[in-house]
């Protein structure tokens, strides 16, 4: 009896170690054909060889940056490749730019394409994912990082010194210059004010009254141009140079009622501006080419996986001066209706 027990018992042990190994068979079986059938369903679909690009933007909100994402969208698709677009809530915030770097790199980004909201404080996460074999592509604002495969963007110094020509394109005898630019810490925005006051220098009849830095936010641009204006009346010229201080500063204009009074050269295009442009609270547009910056940023991104030379380490996209007179002109009107 105790050997038929044994017995039994040896039997049951090998039923057990026999249902675990058909059990784990079974299970490899099961995943191996799961996964069969998610590569046919990859094949399918063509992903199967596509390259993951990320385009990390300033902002998403504004008509600038949708125009960035369309032109970064169409060669996406020409191109066949996986894109994401993302961007923080506000021009301000370089951490969550930071933090969406690190996570590109995380998900296996080949290529950022990248503007820096601050260029010293965004320096530190693109030569990270430099290090960890990503390349990095700039479009419209720089960072403080020489490990940049190529730059794309507006002459932001030969722009501001367009709209310094703007400037002194006004009769007056005297020009009492107020400037409202956007966050100091923004590359772009400062070559601008440079670019701008190297023009201004050339004409005695300026004199630069205030420069001021605001929050890149209508509320906040529009604050600090009243505060400006009501500190100083004399003020004749505003200049300005992005979309959110430009509504900002043309908001103000209209509701302290001094169209008349006062000259605004401002940035950048959407239904507004051009609408203030035509009724005055604007005087003259700078207006760039976000299409392009999007689009070549992307192009330039699928040219650096597949190993294809990129001729220029530079590249300067258009951009065009717009005023009530020229306005109306076909190639004016492609510049500002081309993406809305």
């Amino acid at each position: 009896m105790k050997k038929n027990r044994a017995a039994g018992k040896h039997l049951n042990l090998w039923l057990i170690l026999l249902g675990a190994l058909v059990l784990a068979a079974s299970y490899v079986i099961g995943i191996r054909y799961i996964i069969g059938n998610l590569n046919v369903f990859e094949i399918e679909r063509g992903e199967t060889n596509r390259h993951y690009v990320a385009v990390i933007a300033k902002s998403t909100t504004s008509a600038f940056w949708k125009s960035v994402f369309a032109g970064a969208n169409a060669a996406g698709t020409e191109y066949n490749l996986t894109l994401t677009v993302e961007g923080p809530e506000n021009e301000e915030d370089y951490q969550t730019q930071n933090e969406m770097i690190r996570r590109a790199v995380e998900n296996g980004a080949e290529v950022i394409v990248f503007s820096a909201v601050d260029y010293q404080a965004n320096a530190e996460a693109i030569n990270a994912a430099v290090k960890e074999g990503v390349k990095i592509v700039v479009i419209d604002s720089d960072v403080n990082s020489d490990q940049v495969s190529c730059r794309i963007s507006t002459d932001n110094y030969q722009a501001g010194r367009m709209a310094g020509k703007a400037v002194l394109s006004e009769e007056a005898e005297e020009l009492n210059v107020g400037i409202v630019n956007f966050d100091k810490n923004s590359a772009n925005g400062q070559q601008r004010e440079e670019g701008l006051r190297e023009e201004l220098m050339e004409d005695e009849r300026v004199r630069i009254v205030e420069a001021i830095n605001v929050i890149s936010t209508i509320e906040d641009s529009m604050e600090g141009t009243v505060r400006m204006l009501k500190e100083h009346p004399e003020i004749n010229v505003i200049a300005t140079f992005n979309e959110w201080t430009s509504l900002g500063v043309s908001y103000a204009i209209r509701d302290l009622g001094l169209a008349e009074e006062t000259s605004v050269v401002a940035f950048d295009s959407n239904v507004v501006c051009v609408g203030m442009l035509e009724t005055g609270e604007v005087d003259a547009l700078i207006v760039q080419n976000p299409y392009a910056m999007g689009y070549l940023g992307v192009e330039c991104a699928y040219n650096l996986i597949n190993e294809i030379p990129i001729e220029d380490s530079q590249v300067d996209t258009a951009t065009t001066a717009i005023t009530r007179e020229n306005m109306f002109e076909e190639d004016c009107q492609k510049v500002l209706f081309s993406f809305d």
